[in-house]
């Protein structure tokens, strides 16, 4: 599907406030709401959009400790190394990488402990040659709002 000024704007207005109205967010592009229901059926439709959620303060729900970790995985197992890894509590993002290694997670933990046996349990799946952990000390920018 591509995507034209109109859709832009509806995405652009539902990803800074998704509890917009339709009339509201027809309001802001200058369409009709059935306009603005057709073509967010439609992205809905598409996959583009997926859902509709919230953006939470993860440090004021307690989640003090995000980390990034690389992973280097052997023998071809990487996609199923990585489906594991994805259902496991506390990752955010997994992703195939290029370069030294194979897989990058970013995960968010309540306490060091919490951060340890996340580690150790990466290590015992099967096929995980290494890990590199790192600790994020400050967050800059977190936002995967990018329209």
């Amino acid at each position: 599907m591509q995507l034209d000024e109109t859709d832009v704007k509806i995405l652009k207005a539902l990803t800074l406030d998704a509890r917009l109205s339709s009339r509201q967010i027809a309001k802001q592009c200058k369409k009709s709401v059935s306009t603005v229901l057709t073509r967010i059926k439609s992205m809905e439709k598409e996959g583009i959009i997926k859902g509709y959620s919230v953006l939470l303060d993860h440090e004021k729900l307690g989640y003090e400790l995000t980390v990034v970790t690389e992973l280097t995985v052997s023998k071809g197992r990487l996609l199923e190394v990585e489906s594991e890894i994805a259902r496991l509590p506390n990752v955010c993002c997994v992703y195939d990488v290029t370069g030294l290694t194979d897989a990058v997670v970013i995960a968010k933990f309540k306490t060091r402990e919490e951060l340890s046996k996340f580690t150790k349990r990466l290590l015992s799946i099967p096929y995980v040659e290494r890990t590199n952990t790192h600790v994020v000390l400050t967050t800059v920018k977190e936002d995967f709002r990018i329209i």
